[in-house]
């Protein structure tokens, strides 16, 4: 079915829209939410020496604790992508926020590791939803001249949780025996907060049309019109100077056809490789960062100086999400994955061949920095590969899949350290870090500059070419070609 005329105007509305102070609000929203979630996992990784030294924990114990984090991402994104293209982002949204709270404040009376395991999951289904819904909801709301910097920018407020967690494990941890539920505690009750805000949040218009709800999408885009200055609206360019392809109706609408989407035609090249692209650096980022602390513990340092580096490291993150996040506009996002996760195996077996505390910390930094700056682009890219039938479809389960990797990362360094060491652990990142990098190189699409219908007809466009295109071509002369509806990419 193709996309009625006053739908197509819509999508133009959203397309021509400046950046405003509404997405000032919907990046403090959604950021805020990406904060929370990354402080909550982060935690872990402080509470698990603690519980280890105070329950005798092994290390096959302490590793299967540690995977508590992945187990709920996988199950809360796998739902949170399904149930987002069926009952609407916004929904999907609100409840995973709800989750997490109640099971962080739960967690944090635990009396046993299995009870702080079984609530730790029931936390990590809340933030994993949250994660995976976000991202593909609020890029629907931005124009593509910002939407690869205003996700990546969303992407990094993941970094501010993890720096804070990390002030909490060094300042409240280590003073006091309950440290370890204090910090959890802190980190859940805000989030009361934060629900409230979000409840002035609309639904995707894009998402609206997809489900024959044509009015309601026209009228939540008026509502977004109406906030907007007077000198913003004399300054939107006429709707027929707007570029947006009429793409037919995507396949999909109910769960099993959503999921077989995934797979159909085009989209079985581009899920390949994001599956393997989010498994690549989820064993990267969680194996390092869930062990890092306990790994400095065992070679020699304190629990107290541990987590003092570890704060270190923490701080690269921030800048590694925005360099990202404004590289991928100029670099494109698929070249912007594919360099940082080069650079950051180069990192990985540096860390993996040094020896004192200022090498590892310096290696460390440097594989924080590039790790969390893939994530930024990756943020924003999964979810521009998928149309709006089945987009959170397409980014949740691609996380889901992910968290695999990062389920297995913890119980491997777990079982493997004793045996290899603190540099082999960094050797497998090295390895799986390049690997994911050749998976994007050779499969991905560049997606700068284009809007979110260009990509998908651009896909479509590919499954039917018969030549394979050239590995290296620059994005502005990929885009001229997206439909004849379209002109070369302005960047």
């Amino acid at each position: 079915m193709a996309v009625a005329e006053a739908d197509l105007s819509t999508l133009k509305r959203i397309e021509r829209l400046p950046f405003s102070r509404f997405h000032w609000r919907l990046l403090w929203m959604g950021g805020l939410g990406y904060t929370f979630d990354a402080m909550d996992g982060a935690m872990i990784a402080f509470i698990l020496p603690v519980v280890s030294s105070l329950w005798g924990l092994t290390n096959q114990q302490t590793g299967i604790l540690g995977s508590s984090l992945m187990i709920g991402y996988l199950f809360g994104a796998f739902f949170a992508g399904t149930l987002g293209d069926l009952i609407g982002r916004r929904a999907v949204m609100m409840y995973a926020l709800g989750i997490y709270c109640v099971g962080t404040l739960v967690a944090a009376f635990a009396q046993s590791w299995q009870f702080l395991f079984a609530w730790r999951v029931i936390a990590s289904f809340g933030t994993g939803a949250e994660s995976a819904i976000i991202a593909p909801f609020l890029a629907e709301f931005i124009q593509r001249k910002y939407r690869g910097r205003f996700v990546g920018s969303l992407s990094g407020f993941f970094s501010f949780g993890f720096v804070f967690a990390a002030l909490l494990g060094y300042f409240v941890v280590p003073r006091s025996p309950d440290g370890w539920r204090i910090i959890q505690i802190i980190g859940a009750v805000p989030i009361l907060m934060l629900l409230w805000w979000r409840r002035s949040l609309p639904e995707s218009p894009r998402w609206l049309i997809q489900r024959e709800r044509s009015e309601e999408a026209a009228a939540e885009v008026q509502r977004i019109e109406a906030r907007l200055t007077e000198q913003e609206l004399a300054a939107l360019p006429p709707l027929h100077s707007v570029e947006v392809p009429a793409v037919a109706a995507a396949q999909g609408g109910t769960f099993a056809k959503n999921l077989a989407a995934l797979w159909s035609g085009p989209m079985a090249r581009t899920t390949l490789m994001l599956w393997v692209l989010w498994i690549a650096i989820t064993f990267s980022y969680y194996g390092f960062f869930t062990w890092i602390p306990t790994l400095l513990v065992k070679q020699g340092m304190t629990i107290t100086k541990s987590f003092g580096y570890s704060i270190v490291i923490y701080l690269a993150q921030i800048p590694g999400y925005y360099s990202a996040a404004f590289v991928s506009e100029k670099l494109d996002r698929k070249w912007t994955i594919v360099v940082y996760m080069l650079l950051g195996g180069v990192s990985a077996y540096l860390m993996s061949q040094a020896r004192s505390d200022a090498a590892i910390t310096l290696a460390g930094f440097s594989l924080s920095f590039f790790m969390n700056g893939t994530y930024a682009a990756i943020y924003a890219y999964t979810p521009e590969l998928y149309p709006t039938a089945f987009r959170t479809t397409g980014m949740g389960v691609a996380s889901a899949f992910g968290r695999i990797g990062g389920l297995s990362a913890p119980i491997v360094i777990g079982y493997t350290f004793s045996r290899i060491g603190f540099g082999g652990v960094f050797l497998i990142t090295t390895v799986v870090l390049v690997a994911g990098a050749l998976a994007v190189a050779l499969l991905g699409i560049g997606t700068a500059g284009k809007s979110l219908e260009q990509i998908t007809r651009e896909l479509e466009d590919t499954a039917r070419r018969p030549q394979r295109e050239p590995l290296l071509e620059h994005p502005s002369r990929a885009s001229s070609r997206v439909c004849p509806l379209s002109k070369p990419a302005v960047r």
